[in-house]
């Protein structure tokens, strides 16, 4: 590559009766988040000031009611921004973080391998953001999970072979932008080959351009084929390409192989600047200096941004075009890309969506004890996305069938109908927070039809095994029944390796039903589900009931 992180600056400071001018293209660049779960004073009047997007997050949601109210006064106040949701229909949700995603999640739809189905599935949740008042889906996950042991990625990405990814990323988008809504691919050039999570720290990719280009960069050509309109980098350092910094950060990967090369026309987003992977040992205004200059047009602030911070981060980016770092041409143009899409985005709509008073209020949490007590205060969820129960139970009898290991598994549940279940309860990577998940959402939450396999939890002990936890197993009952251990990367946790080998070892029979990205390591995915949302939570309960609901 030709130009290292941060590219040319003009060294032309503006004229001081610009300033007002230039820090609205500033802010025209910025895409806060917030804290609360009410539009806060100074983000509605920096929407009327120049402000073109705001992005909400899993803490700003309450039920969905309050995010409808949510979405719609942000629309009152910029009309015409693009107001983001990070919503990638899976493990990843932000319209459904109270009671999980209605949706399969990539990897499962990467397992179907039905690019109509996908199409579909991302024209869902194009209606679902634009129902609730947002327009921006900061979706679909475009990388290719090569690393099996990606602490980040895993069931987020459609598979592990390029040519796969690539046909159901350009599904997904060309179904979400189909009504209007904006997709959001990322993150590029592909985080699928990363063993830390850039949340955290800076994951290195140390692989040549033309690895790059075979293995990572086929989704991304197939995204913009499809229409995407904005493409999200990555905090992860490709030293083979620039090692001077994250492609956040890097011209030679932003401007030199995504603009020039891939010919990618549209707005480039940053991944959320206040992660370490950026800031961390610059701070999220410096890092704003360093994106807008690589080549980023709209920035990704995160969820901790307040008033303050905006005008922090504005002053500083000023005060680098002042000081020549930053060529004021380049804000101006990146400005420009911004209005232009915010213009032309859908306009999203919360006033037509009605919500059951309530609505996902409780979570999917039950303490010990039998599972039904999950389900006792469930409220129902009327929901757009969520299809008829006819066209459900075949929706659930595929993803069911693309399970690994399913059949082996359905003969193991009929041979242990009253098998108790040990939930292993571990912290999720940042990206997809405290969301219910899996058969335990689909139980709190029962999809409409999906009741009765919902119920039949009844006569299923549970019990939460987690890393604090020293559990004294009933050993008798478990051998006699039988042990269902579920949880999402069992092969990364060592307590729940201990828990299913010592369960083993007593004699137990014992199935190990893997939710996430299962391991190279043996014994821990008996059942391998490659996903985790509400919707494959309920194809996991109906395949324990035989296949039926």
């Amino acid at each position: 590559m030709s130009e290292g992180s941060g590219g040319a600056a003009s060294r032309t400071a503006p004229a001081e009766g610009d300033r007002s001018d230039l820090r609205r293209e500033v802010r025209a660049t910025l895409m806060p988040g917030f804290v609360g779960f009410d539009a806060p004073e100074w983000l509605v009047e920096a929407l009327g000031d120049g402000l073109v997007a705001s992005c909400v997050y899993g803490a700003n949601v309450r039920d969905r009611e309050q995010l409808a109210r949510l979405g719609a006064a942000l629309r009152a106040a910029g009309p015409d921004s693009l107001i983001a949701i990070d919503e990638e229909g899976g493990e990843v949700t932000r319209l459904h973080y109270l009671e999980g995603a209605p949706y399969p999640g990539a990897a499962v739809l990467g397992r179907i391998d039905d690019p109509d189905y996908t199409e579909e599935i991302g024209r869902r949740v194009g209606r679902d953001i634009l129902a609730s008042g947002f327009n921006l889906a900061l979706a679909p996950d475009a990388d290719v999970n090569s690393n099996a042991a990606n602490p980040v990625i895993g069931t987020r990405s459609f598979g592990a072979d390029p040519a796969l990814a690539s046909r159901h990323v350009e599904a997904w988008v060309r179904g979400l932008e189909s009504t209007g809504a904006v997709s959001c691919p990322k993150h590029f050039p592909g985080h699928g080959d990363t063993a830390q999570d850039s949340h955290l720290a800076l994951p290195v990719v140390d692989a040549p351009l033309e690895v790059i280009e075979r293995r990572d960069l086929p989704p991304f050509r197939a995204a913009i084929a499809a229409g995407a309109r904005t493409i999200m980098t990555s905090h992860i350092l490709l030293p083979q390409l620039d090692p001077a910094g994250p492609a956040t950060f890097s011209r030679a990967i932003l401007h030199d192989l995504l603009r020039e090369r891939l010919g990618f026309d549209g707005v480039i987003v940053s991944d959320a600047l206040d992660m370490a992977g950026a800031s961390g040992e610059i701070g999220v205004p410096e890092a704003a200096v360093r994106a807008l200059a690589a080549g980023c047009d709209l920035l990704c602030l995160g969820t901790g941004t307040d008033g303050d911070r905006l005008h922090g981060i504005e002053q500083h980016v000023l005060d680098a075009v002042r000081e020549g770092r930053l060529d004021e041409a380049r804000v101006r143009e990146a400005a420009s890309r911004v209005r232009a899409l915010a213009s032309g985005a859908a306009s999203g709509d919360a006033s037509p969506v009605a919500f059951a008073p309530g609505t996902a209020a409780g979570t999917a949490d039950a303490g010990a004890g039998s599972l039904a007590s999950a389900t006792a205060d469930a409220p129902d969820a009327p929901d757009a996305a969520i299809v008829a129960p006819a066209s459900l139970a075949r929706e659930l009898e595929r993803i069911a069938a693309s399970f690994d290991g399913a059949e082996t598994a359905r003969a193991w549940f009929a041979d242990h109908p009253s098998a108790w279940v040990l939930r292993i309860d571990a912290e999720a990577n940042m990206a997809v927070g405290h969301a219910p998940w899996g058969p335990f959402a689909a139980a709190a939450h029962p999809l409409p039809g999906g009741e009765p396999a919902a119920s039949a939890f009844a006569r299923r002990p549970l019990i939460p095994v987690d890393e604090a936890s020293t559990p004294l197993w009933p050993l008798e009952e478990l051998t006699e029944q039988g042990a269902v251990v579920i949880g999402r990367d069992i092969h990364r946790r060592a307590f729940a390796r201990e828990c299913v080998d010592g369960l083993r070892a007593a004699g137990v029979p014992v199935l190990c039903v893997e939710a996430g990205w299962p391991g190279t390591e043996t014994g821990y995915a008996d059942l391998a589900c490659f996903g985790s949302s509400r919707l494959v939570g309920s194809a996991l309960l109906a395949l324990m009931e035989g296949g039926t609901l």
